[in-house]
């Protein structure tokens, strides 16, 4: 949960404006004024939290909930908990969201390289998922902090998501948002395993079932998710274009705008010729080429992935560094995902979701150019009117970090 492009749960209301390409159009009406006690777990391991695990600090925030470091008062180990406010969960898709995260998380058996679950509490104001702790950074992170980043290093990493998509897809799973942000590694040592840490908008699926839920992030979107008529082959497209950035440092379909983004998706157009690519090798480009294909029926499956000569003879791939440039843009890469975090964090403490969503019909109020972006005295001029008094040095957090246009991506 809390990824960018989540189903929706305010206003479903058709608007004149272009639509977002990346948008989910529907909503549940919960009604107004319930009382009923909301439950939402089928099985918790208990309901107060409290008297098992202290809650410490913030490991990390999305839409719906906050990840805590969580401390056993029995054995003092440690743990991660993400914590998820039920005022949050405003329709029955929010709820049965949660749900199926945990189900999934339960369904899927041990793995060194998937995160495992530990404890589920629920009490009458959260949704608490005790997980295992990873402490050794992100992805992105280790490898700037590499001294040497090579082509053989970038099959290594590749080979660890697709074992887990394989993992995922024997067992019935489709992750749906496998993307850089939600992989770490377990620990600080250099052998350290790279674990999937989120499971928030996957999903059960039957051989030969089609899924028309927009969700995702939108790099990551293979172009059938955008044609709502999709299945499995879209975690090994996500995979390819995580492959894609890995030996490259960029996204291999980009935009200035969402629309933009999605129209890249659709025409699929892979780009070898900037640097590195001349010097990375045919066996690399040719997998990327068939993770990427189009077409999902002619896409390589996880298993065929596996068995591609790339992944097959690791040890014979370059280990040439791919150049600094590359590394550089990982950097800056890493650098605008914590942005967007921290741009979270500050709309989470200062604005209700009630609000954010009037911030949203402002949108066009705000944008006077009509660019489809605001610049910051627009912001400001425009939160004011709406009584809303966020510092300078905050509203350039939100600025610095994705700019307006992010901002109302993941909030449609």
């Amino acid at each position: 949960m809390g990824n960018c492009c989540a189903t929706p749960s305010g206003d479903t209301t058709k608007k004149k404006n272009k639509s977002n390409p990346f948008a989910a159009d529907y909503a549940v009406n919960q009604g107004s004024g319930a009382t009923t006690k909301l439950y939402v777990l089928k099985d918790p391991t208990g309901h107060d939290i409290y008297g098992q695990y202290e809650l410490g600090g913030e490991l990390g925030r999305g839409e719906f909930g906050i990840t805590y470091l969580a401390t056993d008062l029995v054995t003092d180990e440690k743990f991660a908990c993400k914590s998820i406010l039920k005022k949050k969960l405003r329709t029955a898709v929010d709820i049965d969201d949660v749900k199926r995260e945990v189900e999934i998380m339960k369904h899927l058996p041990k793995h060194p390289n998937i995160v495992s679950l530990k404890d589920t509490y629920e009490d009458d104001d959260a949704v608490h998922i005790v997980m295992e702790l990873c402490e050794g950074g992100e992805l992105f992170d280790r490898i700037v902090a590499r001294g040497h980043y090579t082509e053989r290093a970038a099959a290594v990493v590749t080979k660890t998501i697709v074992e887990v998509v394989q993992m995922c897809h024997r067992h019935g799973v489709m992750h749906r948002d496998l993307k850089p942000e939600n992989f770490l590694f377990a620990n600080k040592k250099e052998n350290s395993a790279l674990k999937a840490i989120d499971f928030g908008l996957s999903v059960f699926f039957k051989p030969g079932e089609i899924f028309s839920e927009i969700v995702g992030s939108p790099y990551y979107m293979a172009p059938e998710v955008l044609k709502r008529n999709y299945g499995p082959e879209v975690d090994v497209w996500s995979a390819g274009v995580i492959l894609y950035i890995l030996l490259c440092g960029v996204p291999p379909f980009w935009a200035e705008t969402e629309q933009g983004v999605a129209q890249a998706i659709i025409r699929s157009i892979v780009d070898f010729r900037r640097d590195p690519w001349p010097k990375v090798s045919d066996n690399a480009k040719d997998l990327v080429k068939r993770m990427l294909n189009p077409d999902p029926k002619r896409r390589l499956t996880a298993q065929e992935v596996l068995d591609h000569p790339w992944l097959q003879n690791i040890k014979k791939a370059p280990n040439v560094s791919l150049g600094e440039t590359v590394k550089a843009r990982l950097k800056q890469f890493s650098v605008m995902n914590k942005l967007k975090k921290k741009a979270l964090k500050v709309i989470a403490e200062h604005l209700s979701m009630e609000e954010v969503a009037g911030i949203k019909e402002a949108f066009d109020t705000m944008d006077t150019r009509k660019r489809g972006k605001i610049n910051m005295e627009e912001l400001k001029v425009g939160l004011q009117k709406l009584g809303h008094q966020i510092p300078d040095a905050e509203l350039q957090i939100l600025m610095e970090a994705v700019s307006i246009r992010y901002f109302a991506l993941n909030y449609n």
